[in-house]
């Protein structure tokens, strides 16, 4: 398996029981997650060499972050400790009409105060097969984008296969500021993953779909690919598209461009979403698996990380607890739920 390198925040997510209200709470869960970092510990199931960079208080809540990326597998030699405090973020499970909701309280966290000094981008880099980053990251703050072109960089002079997914985060930044930042971001990226939105508001383009009113037609996003592609350089281009019926039933299926030939994944129906929250890095995490292990063939990657997804959502978490075995059993047709024994 490979050596695969994410950068980016792992948070503290604070959240009520089942589906309980913020404000009915007298009680929230810890449950470490964030971006980059659930990606790393889907790589890390799948059998690969998985590291975070990223920076974390020296101190005991810092310290739970750590010891949650090491209890599923994933190598900590590269997190810096020191800066002032971990970002959190509250997390409210939706159901049926009422959606999820999440409330950020991440400024001025280790990693968004972090200086280039701070890690040694070359060594980071040396040997890997995978780097892995998203449009969280460098929204974080300014020093943060700074490490994310750093990062760039250097796994481009180490012939490292870079990835990203776009991933808008509209209580982070403004589309005018993001297309500013990952416009010129780009020109290093190899895989580019985001739905129809991301790219819009991180890029300025604009597909011809009617996702909100749940029509996903993969033609409406040839267009797209073919000028990202040419735009940006990609080798693949692909997208993630979710038809939202509730917060607790999703369809769900993916398309991926090569430059040659586009390829649909079969369609998932989702019902009951446990939690969705991860979903879409869970589906990175598997479609870099399904890449570094198939040879880079965009059928067998994208079938392994659309199944790898759905799964994601029927578990309790950022983190995608499933096997190998797991998923290669739900691509392969099996999803009746019947007990294993």
């Amino acid at each position: 398996m490979g050596k695969v390198i994410t950068l980016g925040e792992i948070m503290l997510r604070l959240s009520p029981n089942g589906q309980d209200r913020f404000v009915q709470t007298d009680m929230f869960r810890i449950i470490p997650g964030g971006g980059e970092a659930n990606v790393a510990i889907s790589c890390a199931n799948y059998g690969h060499d998985a590291y975070l960079v990223t920076k974390l208080p020296d101190h005991e809540i810092g310290q739970i972050a750590v010891n949650s990326l090491r209890r599923y597998g994933v190598n900590t030699k590269y997190i810096t400790r020191g800066g002032d405090r971990i970002g959190l973020y509250y997390a409210e499970t939706g159901a049926s009409m009422r959606p999820s909701k999440v409330i950020y309280d991440r400024a001025h966290s280790a990693i968004a105060e972090a200086e280039p000094e701070d890690f040694d981008f070359d060594a980071i880099m040396e040997g890997a097969d995978w780097f892995h980053w998203s449009g969280i990251t460098p929204a974080i703050s300014d020093k943060a984008a700074e490490l994310t072109r750093l990062a760039c960089e250097a796994a481009k002079r180490h012939g490292v296969t870079v990835s990203v997914d776009l991933n808008f985060r509209k209580k982070l930044w403004t589309s005018e500021k993001a297309i500013g930042i990952m416009r010129p971001l780009m020109k290093y990226v190899d895989v580019c993953i985001g739905n129809e939105e991301d790219a819009e508001l991180c890029l300025g383009f604009k597909p011809d779909a009617d996702v909100e009113g749940g029509k996903t037609d993969a033609q409406g996003y040839e267009g797209i690919f073919k000028a990202m592609m040419k735009e940006f350089g990609f080798k693949y281009v692909v997208s993630t598209l979710r038809e939202s019926y509730s917060a607790t039933f999703n369809g769900w299926k993916a398309l991926i461009y090569n430059g040659k030939e586009f390829y649909q994944s079969r369609r998932y129906e989702i019902n009951p979403i446990i939690d969705r929250v991860g979903g879409g890095d869970s589906f990175s995490g598997g479609l870099i698996h399904g890449m570094l292990k198939y040879d880079f063939d965009q059928a067998k990657a994208l079938e392994f990380a659309v199944a790898a997804s759905a799964l994601k959502h029927t578990i309790n978490g950022d983190y995608n607890m499933v096997s190998e075995a797991e998923v290669l059993s739900l691509a392969g047709g099996n999803a009746s739920g019947r007990v294993q024994r």
